[in-house]
């Protein structure tokens, strides 16, 4: 992928002399690879979920859909830190932690779930409170409690490193990999929930369909994943 900035190979040289040892060859990961993650992980990202639900509501409700996917995008940079850091798979090795961080995500999808159900979206009838911050703030525990976003980095993401030869660091491939994620999540909600709310602003009664429907699922999913996991105790 870096091959493409032909131009930019005598100031990336110059770097390297500059900083020596402490600079790494960015040639060194392999693009072929970074390639191919990034199919993977925007066909995970494209299937409606969770994020997908969040996001559709804030936007049909009228909420700032930049910071609701700040939001579940900040949870991702939580897992990514986790991930390069090597504690994710601390986390994945110890049973109590990821039951509790499970039961923990799945409560808080079914409590949010339910009050969407409560209060479908009327387009037009936007909600300006002073919780914007906690729009923020649910976007990232969404994404920061759901298991599945861990296990993204735990049993997806180490498919693509480089272990063999010259290469870059694990930390920094995961890391970089990591990033691409977060980039991936941040265009597609973004355009999801933009759609929905161009699509459906004139449309109330289809709004409020929609809104029962994401409300809907993420109360399937946090069921889903508290029953999955208590399955396995």
């Amino acid at each position: 992928m870096w091959q493409i900035f032909p131009q930019t190979g005598g100031l990336w040289a110059n770097f390297g002399n500059t900083f020596g040892p402490f600079t790494p060859n960015v040639a060194d990961m392999d693009s072929g690879l970074l390639f191919s993650f990034l199919a993977v992980d925007l066909l995970l990202v494209c299937v409606p979920g969770a994020d997908w639900a969040y996001v559709i509501a804030a936007a049909l409700r009228g909420r700032p859909v930049t910071r609701a996917v700040a939001g579940l995008v900040s949870g991702y940079a939580l897992h990514t830190a986790l991930a390069t850091a090597g504690l994710a798979v601390l986390v994945a090795g110890s049973p109590r932690l990821l039951t509790v961080l499970t039961v923990a995500g799945a409560g808080y999808l079914l409590w949010l779930g339910w009050g969407v159900l409560r209060r479908p979206a009327v387009p037009g009838a936007a909600e300006r409170s002073a919780d914007d911050r906690g729009l923020f703030l649910r976007g990232a525990t969404i994404s920061g409690l759901n298991p599945k976003g861990l296990l993204l980095y735990l049993s997806v993401l180490p498919q693509f490193l480089t272990l063999h030869g010259t290469h870059l660091p694990v930390a920094v491939q995961t890391a970089a990999m990591g990033l691409l994620h977060m980039a991936c999540c941040a265009a597609v909600y973004l355009t999801v929930g933009t759609l929905a709310r161009a699509l459906l602003s004139a449309r109330p009664a289809a709004a409020r369909a929609v809104t029962r429907t994401s409300g809907a699922a993420m109360l399937g999913i946090g069921a889903f994943l508290l029953v999955e996991r208590l399955a396995t105790l």
